[in-house]
């Protein structure tokens, strides 16, 4: 798989110093981003059909993933 998009440092470029300082910095930010960036794999993989899943599963696994990002989001805001 070359690119996954959706990848944070796309999804917020603006916070791309701050991504990186609270994912060293920040234990629970740092467990966020690594839990999103599983979720995006699993619904990249799936889309592409290199891991296929059912329609509702991969449904479930997007609104997994915009919360996690929502969430992301607030803290890189804070």
């Amino acid at each position: 798989m070359s690119h996954t998009p959706h990848e944070l440092s796309e999804e917020f470029p603006e916070y791309a110093e701050k991504l990186r300082e609270l994912k060293t910095s920040d234990a629970h930010f740092a467990r966020l981003a690594d839990q999103y960036h599983e979720v995006n794999r699993r619904v990249h993989r799936a889309a592409t059909n290199v891991e296929p899943m059912e329609q509702l599963a991969e449904d479930e696994l997007r609104k997994e993933r915009a919360v996690l990002k929502d969430e992301i989001y607030a803290l890189l805001r804070a």
